[in-house]
């Protein structure tokens, strides 16, 4: 690509985060599967057998809630919601349906895409602290069998919510054409961000010149 049709958005150590925490999600996401309804347990081969997959799980989930915790922390300053990102909301859909003329102008992220990371943000604080209650044998035996059992049902509904979420994370990111790039090689192009995020493009503008 000409790079003066195109403009950097992720460096390539904040894309390494990125691939981490969406690898290591995978993983969880398959394992959690296998483990939390039997219809999936064939599952459990990828990862060895029944018992590898139980022990492995949790230490997957360390290595995302650290790697999404550094993720958060460089663009936690990026997703301060203010009033625009309020109004952009209320016009889902006419983002969904692209009457996107009028919409509130977007920065470096969008209303969605805010809202998102905080939701994110709050699945990830509550799976992680679920989990080690969950973890047998090292920290389950500390708490009442009855916080353990709850903590397994938050769990699987803060998992389901982040589910959600990174479906959605993915669908939009192949639903607006050019966006990928910015993950594979860490640029987009002048055109895709004058035109999805005409703030962040203005200000990208003038510290171009």
């Amino acid at each position: 690509m000409n790079d003066k049709n195109s403009i950097a958005r992720y460096n390539p150590a904040e894309r390494a985060n990125h691939w981490v925490v969406a690898i290591s999600f995978i993983l969880l996401a398959l394992s959690g599967l296998a483990l939390f309804y039997p219809l999936f347990f064939s599952l459990t081969y990828l990862f060895g057998n029944g018992t590898w997959t139980r022990i492995l799980h949790p230490f997957i989930g360390v290595v995302m809630a650290v790697s999404f915790t550094k993720l958060a922390s460089r663009f936690w300053h990026l997703n301060h919601i203010g009033d625009n990102d309020r109004a952009w909301m209320k016009r889902i859909f006419d983002v969904i349906f692209k009457r996107g003329n009028s919409l509130p102008e977007a920065g470096h992220y969008n209303g969605g895409q805010k809202y998102l990371f905080w939701m994110m943000v709050g699945a990830v604080a509550v799976l992680f602290a679920t989990g080690v209650a969950m973890w047998q044998p090292w920290f389950a035996p500390i708490f009442p069998v009855g916080l353990v059992r709850l903590a397994s049902l938050v769990h699987a509904l803060a998992a389901f919510v982040l589910l959600a979420g990174i479906i959605v994370h993915v669908y939009a990111a192949i639903w607006v054409k050019g966006t990928l790039s910015a993950m594979t090689n860490g640029t987009v192009t002048r055109a895709w961000a004058k035109t999805n995020h005409p703030g962040w493009y203005r200000e990208v503008s003038k510290g171009s010149k």
